[in-house]
């Protein structure tokens, strides 16, 4: 078997990541090998949202489960409260989207920014500058703006453990 190049959830500590959703009042609802993933929007083995439930197979990808969680997390409350499938956004929210899933895979054993870069870049993140890193590095002021003003981290870009209000 090819190993896969970009973590999966069978890669990683569950237990961490049940905590880590947790946190932000998402429960992880793990769904049977080959079935359809509900809620997923990219179907395949994309994490889906439905409510507050983060849908996922083993197979699927933790950038996708973080992706995920920080729509959840970055939503209105008036948009998580009907959220199915679909969770909008605007440009502005999907840039934090981004960059808080890069900080909350710090809190993922195994996993780790730099590693969570690298699978963004493989799995076609596609960014102005080229890569993850170059748009985290030297393009990303607005989504830690956006961030800060929500209240979804703290001055030193640490997430603070809430969902958008």
């Amino acid at each position: 078997m090819i190993p896969s190049p970009v973590l999966r959830l069978a890669d990683v500590d569950r237990v961490s990541v049940v905590s880590l959703l947790d946190r932000y009042g998402l429960s992880l609802v793990l769904v049977a090998p080959d079935e359809q993933i509900p809620g997923s929007y990219w179907g395949e083995s994309e994490a889906g949202l439905k409510a507050n439930r983060l849908c996922a197979r083993l197979d699927t990808p933790i950038h996708s489960i973080l992706h995920e969680s920080c729509h959840y997390i970055c939503m209105s409350s008036e948009r998580r409260a009907g959220l199915d499938t679909d969770a909008g956004g605007d440009d502005p929210e999907e840039s934090a989207v981004c960059y808080l899933q890069i900080l909350l895979a710090d809190a993922l054993p195994g996993v780790g920014r730099e590693r969570l870069l690298a699978d963004m870049d493989a799995w076609g993140y596609s960014f102005r500058l080229g890569s993850a890193r170059a748009w985290l590095e030297q393009d990303a002021q607005d989504a830690r703006l956006w961030l800060r003003r929500h209240a979804l981290t703290d001055g030193s870009d640490r997430p603070t453990g809430r969902c958008r209000d």
